[in-house]
């Protein structure tokens, strides 16, 4: 196809100069070093102020304020670190309440706006603040917060974060990416705004979905917040309201489609890998890009025309089924099996769309590997699996099934034999499979209806396992009171949102797990990698299927059997750092196993396969950015 081969454009004078001066020039004004040596910055005084990147305000040290010509430009009380996140979360708890614009405001929503307000003033104190308070601002910055942000952010913006590409800009957008004033890009997330969530297309609004993402892959995964990118491509919007409001920021026509709609991301892709591979090649060769919640239609296309070609990462089809695969294996567990039984597990999905597909294909694969991985391993293993949509259950029968669904149907003798029907109901398909598992992909809020849980009271399982993966909140399956509550107190129970647990009485407690994207932030090395972390892996060529599936393995071991047994399948997000360094350092070793891995910047390839596992835990460990002021030393251009 035409976009795998570097189409040689003809580039303006101005271009070409840009070109060469990227080329040829030590650096650019943005350039910084990690580790604890001196950053080169090219501006002083109040340019440093107001910017993020290497503003400290009260922190800069009188040297500093000597050096950078800031004396005078602030008080004169030195601060230190800790007691400017000390005032600032006194003022963030005091302050919250007051932030609210009204009736259609949320306290999260409170809290994000002033989050967003330290973002925009000292990135490394932000990212100070929200590592070390993970589990609170996790759900703030991301799912389900995240949601309520999209959908208000016409009225929120108040400066732009990431890049902006449109359908208009077709033609220039080679050109555009040089406005980005950063040297170096890691990871990219882009969307087009069609599915965020499950709220549907929000247009342009969706760039709020990319600039939550990565600021859990730096908080989560360790990955330079100055090496990230998220961007929005713009193709239009088929959300009427949006069409007709005002305040809209986006294009205001109807979503391009077909052969247009990939004619502009291709562009996209091209331009990107082109200029910044250009821009790059003195610092690396390598970055990712990360698509999210893009509509089902496309998610798959999209992900199987690029993933050979360029180092990318579908976060719904990917990331959700590495999740969802761990927990799945820990439900094994939870139910005192070793996980090599994971193949004997039956299991309804509630949801056929990208997300659904992604986690029955990624499970269908795990179950042929412990299978023996051949032929009849992968048949055996489909067999497992029982499809249901907004139609029904999914069978041969159906008319126009959709490709990536096809797999899955339930053979018409199949469905047969079980008393089952094209179209059945899930009530009908619960009663009549017993399932050990219930998924819900679903994006339809309380789909799992009492009838439904009650159904799954006849389980085959002794131990029967509740997904309700679907965000926001609003839109999951159940909610873990009606579970633990209908089916009874020895359950299993995760959701894609965070829920409290439930007080079972007599001391009980029915743990609910958050299925998490973020446990398999491959940040540094995977894809954030989004697996492997992206800083980690960036030193691959692709992000296999085996590299997602040893993190998912990694993940699902991750808890001690004390735990899993008392319903426990993810870990705490207090831990996500630590989680990640473990995630990584399975992912880079599977990478080294498939000789798929590149090596990251002062160790190559054959150096990183001599490493054994502690040492290649110590190497993830040292790579993974860290919010700590650096000193700045100003040099001319």
């Amino acid at each position: 196809m035409a976009f795998l081969e570097l189409r040689r454009r003809s580039l303006s004078s101005s271009l070409i100069r840009r070109l060469r001066a990227a080329a040829t020039a030590g650096s650019r004004p943005f350039t910084t070093c990690e580790g604890s040596r001196p950053t080169i910055v090219h501006k002083r005084s109040v340019d440093i102020l107001h910017d993020p990147w290497f503003n400290k305000g009260t922190a800069f040290s009188m040297t500093e304020r000597d050096r950078l010509d800031l004396r005078g430009l602030l008080p004169p009380n030195v601060i230190t670190p800790q007691q400017q996140i000390d005032r600032f979360m006194v003022d963030l708890k005091r302050f919250q309440v007051n932030a609210r614009d009204g009736p259609s405001d949320t306290n999260a929503l409170a809290k994000w706006r002033i989050l967003n307000r330290l973002h925009d003033r000292n990135e490394t104190m932000y990212y100070k603040v929200l590592i070390d308070n993970i589990e609170e601002y996790a759900p703030i910055v991301y799912t389900p917060t995240v949601g309520l942000v999209c959908q208000n952010y016409s009225g929120l913006f108040r400066r732009p974060r990431g890049m902006f590409f449109s359908a208009e800009d077709r033609g220039e957008m080679m050109s555009m990416v040089y406005n980005w004033p950063a040297d170096q890009v890691d990871m990219i997330v882009v969307t087009d705004g069609s599915r965020i969530l499950g709220l549907g297309d929000l247009g342009v609004q969706g760039i709020g979905i990319a600039i939550g993402k990565l600021d859990l892959y730096v908080a989560a995964a360790g990955i330079n917040p100055q090496r990230v990118l998220p961007v929005m491509i713009d193709v239009g919007t088929n959300n009427e309201k949006l069409l007709k409001d005002p305040l809209y920021l986006g294009l205001q026509e109807h979503r391009l489609d077909g052969e247009d709609y990939l004619s502009v991301i291709d562009e996209f892709m091209e331009a990107v890998f082109t200029s910044l591979g250009m821009l790059l090649f003195r610092y690396m060769k390598w970055f990712f890009y990360i698509f999210e919640d893009f509509q089902s239609k496309w998610a798959f296309k999209l992900l199987q025309r690029y993933r050979d070609h360029y180092r990318m990462f579908n976060d719904d089809v990917q990331g959700t089924a590495g999740v969802a695969i761990a927990g799945l294996l820990g439900a094994v567990r939870a139910q005192g099996r070793p996980m090599i039984d994971f193949p004997k597990q039956k299991i309804v999905v509630a949801g056929a769309g990208s997300a659904g597909i992604g986690v029955v294909n990624a499970a269908r694969r795990t179950m042929a590997r412990m299978l023996g991985n051949n032929e009849s391993a992968f048949e055996s293993a489909r067999s497992q699996f029982w499809l249901v949509d907004a139609m029904g259950l999914i069978t041969e029968e159906r008319a126009n099934i959709d490709s990536e669904a096809l797999p899955f149907a339930r053979k018409i003798n199949e469905a047969g034999h079980q008393g089952l029907r094209e179209g059945a109901s899930l009530v009908e398909v619960v009663k009549k499979v017993r399932p050990d598992v219930l998924l819900g992909l679903s994006a339809v809020g309380g789909l799992f209806s009492k009838e439904v849980l009650e159904a799954l009271k006849d389980s085959s399982s002794t131990r029967p396992a509740i997904f309700a993966m679907s965000n926001p909140t609003k839109n999951a399956e159940c909610t873990p009171e009606e579970a633990f509550s209908i089916v009874g107190d020895h359950i299993i129970f995760a959701s894609g949102s965070p829920f409290c647990d439930v007080n079972l009485g007599n001391g009980k407690i029915g743990h609910s797990n958050q299925g998490n994207n973020m446990y398999l932030f491959p940040g540094h090395t995977l894809e954030n990698t989004e697996l492997a972390l992206v800083p980690f892996f960036p030193g691959t060529r692709v992000i296999s299927d085996g590299m997602l599936q040893a993190a998912a393995e990694c993940l699902a071991a991750y808890m001690n059997d004390e735990e899993v047994l008392k319903g426990i399948i993810y870990p705490s997000i207090s831990s996500i750092r630590d989680i990640t360094k473990e995630v990584a350092t399975a992912v880079v070793r599977e990478a080294v196993v498939e000789d798929l891995a590149e090596g990251y910047r002062d160790m190559d390839a054959r150096e990183l396969s001599r490493l054994n596992k502690e040492e290649t835990s110590e190497y993830v460990q040292n790579n993974m950015w860290n919010p700590v002021y650096p000193t700045l030393v100003y040099r001319t251009e």
